[in-house]
Order: structure tokens, then C-alpha cells, then sequence
């Protein structure tokens, strides 16, 4: 999902009470970018060594110690990205693709459950957890099938989603907000907010496993690494 779409519309009354009222400040500790070849950051993800990041022109790899773009693949990334261990999920359109991560090649396709409205993705005990941007929800769906498992709702619009450990979080983006938010992955209650400088919104969204999250910029073409609150 990229950023030309991000409206200001206000959050629905009846789900205005899933927000606490203080947010804290992220800590944003590294920017990568803006690269020559990068218009938009989409989708987000992490392998352990490398961040990727889905972008107009294809899935990049980005080193996140030396900052530098190492690899592309040449596949429609139009949203969230993820990383199952051993291959990675791409929305495209009204898909999902389970991708080879060496070659590009689409090993297997089920429907996005947005029908193209999809934004954030990842990948946490066997599921695949999808973003809805624009109807503020979080669906939980089988990676075999495309089931909808589970579905969780917010009072803002939702950008990438990630787990660390048993937290999930996700991004949100309105006009110039944007904020970092843990969910209980049941009720759908907001437990943490942290806010974005004004400006800096997230698309993608991933968590390294330990103390960072990498967070997509947009049509910034950038990659923001922000300290995860209770490991700093």
C-alpha cells in the first residue's frame, strides 16, 4: 500500500474507545535512504540478516548494518510483505504470493481477503495476519486456503502489522499522524501507542525479533528503524 491514498477521515465514534489517551514518543534510531531507485516503501519484512521491503520496482533487500540495497526481485509488490522462516509473502493486487526468496518464483497464490484494499502483512505461528486499511481491521487468515480466521477491529486506519514475541502491533497513518500501536491480539485493545513525528508515517512493518522495528516511509522511499518501547 502506498501513501497517495491517506485520508483524514475521522475514526468511527463506536470504536473511539479502543485508544488510551497518552501515546508516547517513538524513538527513531536509524533512516535508511532515500535510494535512487526507490519511489515507495510498501511492505516490510525481516530474515534474520536482511530487511525487505517491497517497492514499485520490485522486493529489495536492504543490509540493515551497512544501510546498502543488496538484491531484487523482479514481483508485483503493491503491500505488506512478510517472512515465514523460509519464504516470503507479497500482497499483489488482490493476491497473495508465497514467493521463492531466492529466485522470485510464485510457488502458491490465495486471495488477499481486502480484494485489493490490503495493506500490512506478516507471519506469526502458522498464519498470516493482513491489514485493511481503509475498513480499520486486522485479519487473521490461513496461508493455506485464505480462510479468514479471526478478524480484530481499530479505530484508525492500518498500515503493517508485525508480532514480537506474543505482542502484535501495527502501523497506522492518517493525514499527518502516525503511530505505532500494540494490540491485544483478542480484543483488539489498544495496550501501547507510540507516535511518529509529524511527517514521518508508516506503510511496512516489522519487527527484528528483539529491540527494533523497521518501518516502512512511503513515498518518502525510506526505512525507519524505531526502538521498541519497553527495550530501550
Amino acid at each position: 500500500m502506498n501513501d497517495s491514498a491517506m485520508s483524514t477521515d475521522p475514526p468511527s465514534p463506536a470504536r473511539a474507545a479502543l485508544s488510551p489517551a497518552a501515546p508516547q514518543p517513538a524513538q527513531i534510531v536509524r533512516e535508511y535512504g532515500p535510494f535512487a531507485e526507490v519511489e515507495r516503501v510498501h511492505g516490510v519484512t525481516f530474515d534474520g540478516r536482511q530487511v525487505w521491503f517491497a517497492s514499485d520496482d520490485g522486493l529489495r533487500s536492504l543490509d540493515p548494518e551497512t544501510g546498502t540495497l543488496a538484491r531484487r526481485l523482479q514481483v508485483q509488490c503493491d503491500a505488506g510483505t512478510a517472512f515465514d522462516g523460509h519464504h516470503i509473502y507479497q500482497i499483489a493486487g488482490a493476491a497473495i504470493h508465497k514467493l521463492d526468496p531466492e529466485t522470485g518464483r510464485i510457488l502458491s497464490t490465495i486471495p488477499a481477503p481486502g480484494q485489493g484494499s490490503d495493506s500490512g502483512l506478516t507471519w506469526a505461528e502458522g498464519k498470516l495476519w493482513v491489514g485493511q486499511y481503509r475498513s480499520r481491521q486486522i485479519v487473521c487468515v490461513d496461508p493455506e486456503t485464505g480462510n479468514i480466521l479471526k478478524t480484530l477491529h481499530s479505530d484508525r486506519f492500518v498500515t503493517g502489522i508485525t508480532w514480537v514475541d506474543s505482542e502484535l502491533w501495527h502501523g497506522t497513518w492518517e493525514g499527518d499522524e502516525s503511530e505505532l500501536r500494540q494490540i491485544d491480539a483478542d480484543s483488539g485493545e489498544v495496550l501501547t501507542r507510540l507516535s511518529m513525528p509529524e511527517g514521518k508515517g508508516i506503510s511496512g512493518l516489522e519487527s527484528d525479533g528483539a529491540d527494533t522495528f523497521y518501518c516502512g516511509g512511503g513515498g518518502t522511499g525510506r526505512v525507519r528503524a524505531v526502538q521498541h518501547p519497553k527495550r530501550r
